[in-house]
């Protein structure tokens, strides 16, 4: 059993204050933040306004919006085993995240080339999730073997404060570029999908010059032996199973954030010149507590932190059903909108880390993302077509008791004793 060098007498705790933490996890974790960082400023520059073009530009139906959505997290959640797997088989974690990158940003243009044509659009946005899908377990899994374990919370804390950061980023530079076009017609979405995409090159450079691939001694002797039949070896474990049903049944009472902004928006009658301040509230909370709850988890345990953040989730359903309107529900929901994200985006890895053999961990991992994406586009079409069919309030009202549910299996399903936190 691991113990978190936080538990340590404090006199002599070598990570005291976030300039501890921050040097305590190292300059490849901080790379990996940078590259992030901008890469959430191009990603979110897009996402804070696709509702608005699906919607309100495009005329989507919810149902229609839900597919696209679903589509924007999911349909491409197969990828993320594909890379994966071949970053443990040739041991290059760097070079596939790097092609994801890659693709991603060269999505951007896409979306510019696709113009009103839905069909293209969809084909765009499958391309750009095929980027993240190859990108994001690699990346993580360069994360869990770049700190020691007791750090895990704090490292997967501080790259995503620094994802959050572009996060909040992302939707303030959409808003000045929509502001200095003047217009929010489809000339103004052009010169935002260019501008989105040398951000993303950017990114793509920083991740060539300043990251560093991370070579495990473990993972090195294992590299050889990686094949499928050893990876699908993993379903064997009963801890990998609990741990892939958790994230499958987390993933489907979450729906996008496009929804709850689209339902906040309709409460206060919000010029829709404004609609990407929503991804901002959000972000500026994702982003000043993501650290801090990360070294939260790793003293009282990951699996804790997991649950309160669903707990917030709950909190914003209830807001979306309630009767309540104006800027302080508004504000609320938001709040614990961000809140939620950042005590279950980077604590839900930093738990299953531990948990996954070294030579297959990315695969492992990409496994959970995997789960999670398909869960997601479940659950996006869902709330679509029940928004659609039944009203928005009905479609809340369910995913508010999915989460009393989800979040009650969750505990069964990860007991204490998976926790490496104070809880273990």
């Amino acid at each position: 059993m691991y113990l978190s060098t936080i538990d340590r007498p404090r006199g002599n705790h070598p990570h005291r204050g976030m300039r501890g933490t921050v040097a305590a996890v190292g300059v490849n974790v901080l790379a990996l933040g940078v590259v992030s960082l901008l890469t959430d400023v191009s990603a979110e520059m897009v996402t804070a306004v696709l509702p608005l073009y699906f919607v309100l530009t495009l005329h989507l139906s919810p149902a229609a919006y839900g597919l696209m959505d679903g589509l924007y997290t999911g349909a491409t959640a197969l990828l993320r085993l594909v890379g994966g797997y071949a970053a443990d088989r040739l041991h290059r974690r760097k070079a596939v995240a790097g092609i994801g990158y890659g693709i991603s940003a060269a999505a951007k243009l896409g979306l510019l080339a696709a113009g009103s044509s839905v069909p293209a659009l969809g084909a765009v946005i499958v391309a750009d999730r095929a980027g993240k899908g190859l990108r994001t377990a690699p990346r993580d899994a360069l994360i869990t073997l770049s700190v020691p374990e007791p750090l895990l919370g704090r490292a997967f804390g501080i790259h995503r404060a620094m994802d959050s950061m572009g996060a909040f980023a992302g939707p303030l530079a959409a808003l000045g570029v929509l502001a200095a076009v003047g217009t929010t017609t489809q000339a103004a979405f052009g010169a935002l999908f260019l501008t989105s995409f040398c951000v993303a090159a950017t990114g793509l450079l920083a991740l060539a010059l300043l990251a560093r691939d991370r070579h495990d001694g473990r993972c090195a002797a294992a590299s050889a032996a990686v094949d499928l039949r050893r990876a699908g070896a993993l379903l064997r474990s009963a801890a990998v199973r609990r741990l892939l049903y958790a994230a499958g049944l987390l993933g489907l009472i979450t729906i996008g954030d496009g929804f709850v902004y689209l339902l906040l928006m309709r409460r206060q009658s919000m010029p829709t010149g404004w609609f990407p301040l929503m991804a901002v509230g959000t972000n500026l909370v994702y982003l000043l507590l993501a650290a801090p709850l990360g070294a939260v988890a790793d003293r009282y345990g990951r699996r804790t932190v997991l649950l309160a953040g669903y707990g917030a989730l709950l909190a914003v359903y209830l807001l979306l059903c309630s009767p309540l309107s104006g800027a302080v529900p508004t504000m609320a929901a938001l709040g614990c909108y961000g809140a939620f994200y950042a005590a279950t985006d980077g604590v839900l890895m930093a738990l299953a880390g531990p948990l996954l053999p070294p030579g297959l961990r990315t695969t492992a991992l990409a496994c959970v993302q995997t789960v999670q994406a398909l869960a997601y586009f479940a659950s996006s079409l869902a709330f679509g077509f029940v928004w659609s069919g039944w009203g928005s309030a009905v479609a809340t009202g369910a995913a508010a008791g999915g989460v009393v549910l989800a979040t009650a299996a969750t505990a069964v399903l990860l007991p204490v004793r998976t926790d490496h936190g104070a809880d273990a």
